[in-house]
């Protein structure tokens, strides 16, 4: 993935991410990633609570993680955001967690992310703004 195509969500671990050794918990890494693409959304114009109010969710349609190295109490990460496809109601990202004092690989993931009715659960159009957000960055 190219590095200026993605968003960049810089975050820190704190000890309730982690296990009793410290380590993050495997779990966390998708909050993170979570937080990555809901700040790519508030940086396209979309509030996902306003969506929520207009009868819109967005929902994870599958995911596929590989872990590579651990994190630790007090890191500093940066957790990215970059879509590779989309579809009319649909996201693809690729998404990765780094250390971000030297860059180091943590985690990585593709997920597919569907807009789907609030009421119905089913598939529904993405928002104008996040559908053209999205074509102009897409790697």
């Amino acid at each position: 993935m190219a590095a200026d195509a993605a968003f960049s969500w810089p975050l820190r671990v704190y000890i309730e991410d982690t296990d009793a050794g410290g380590i993050v918990f495997y779990a966390n890494y998708l909050k993170y990633m979570e937080r990555a693409r809901t700040e790519w959304a508030r940086s396209c114009g979309v509030q996902v609570r306003g969506e929520i109010q207009n009868g819109i969710n967005f929902v994870v349609h599958s995911l596929n993680v590989r872990y590579h190295r651990s994190a630790r109490l007090d890191d500093e990460l940066v957790a990215t955001a970059a879509v590779i496809a989309l579809g009319r109601t649909w996201l693809l990202f690729q998404q990765r967690v780094e250390r971000s004092v030297d860059g180091e690989l943590l985690c990585e993931a593709e997920v597919k992310v569907a807009c789907v009715g609030l009421e119905s659960g089913r598939p529904c159009r993405l928002p104008a703004t996040m559908q053209s957000a999205a074509e102009k960055i897409m790697v």
